[in-house]
């Protein structure tokens, strides 16, 4: 069986990434015109899977830096 995940407009992306308040649409249409992220053509509407955004966000997180206590300072 067939799983269909949920179909975003590009306004609820937008706003699911927070961007809606500064761009609008335009950052996730920029992501569909440089096919950096799935979607899905629904006559003329550009629909976006729910699960490609999540896995958009996955990709480009950047994990924070451990830094391990030095146990002597600097030499001069």
């Amino acid at each position: 069986m067939v799983t269909v995940d949920r179909l975003l407009t590009v306004r609820q992306v937008a706003e699911l990434l927070n961007t809606w308040e500064e761009s609008g649409e335009r950052f996730p249409r920029r992501l569909v015109e440089e096919r950096r992220i799935t979607f899905v053509k629904v006559g003329r509407h550009v629909r976006i899977p729910e699960r490609a955004v999540e896995a958009f966000v996955a990709a480009n997180t950047v994990e924070p830096v451990v830094l391990r206590p030095r146990r002597f300072g600097r030499a001069a």
